[in-house]
């Protein structure tokens, strides 16, 4: 009576699945997975020793004058 079986584990997948729907849960373990990529990059960057050199500028420079250069930015 204590634990679970693999039956009460399915209905309440099922349910949850019915209530949410299977495109936001993909959005919702896509975002989970991208938070934890970036909390272990974080990490990794902390422990690197500080660098000396400046860092490289924001937009870079192009010889051709039809060429836009632009940032990209992540949606939230």
């Amino acid at each position: 009576m204590g634990s679970f079986s693999i039956w009460h584990w399915l209905i309440v997948l099922l349910i949850v699945i019915m209530v949410f729907g299977t495109k936001k849960l993909k959005n919702l373990g896509s975002d989970l997975g991208g938070a934890v990529k970036g909390f272990k990059d974080g990490m990794k960057d902390g422990s690197a020793p500080a660098e000396d050199k400046p860092a490289a500028p924001a937009a870079a420079v192009s010889a051709d004058k039809n060429t836009i250069d632009v940032e990209v930015k992540n949606k939230s």
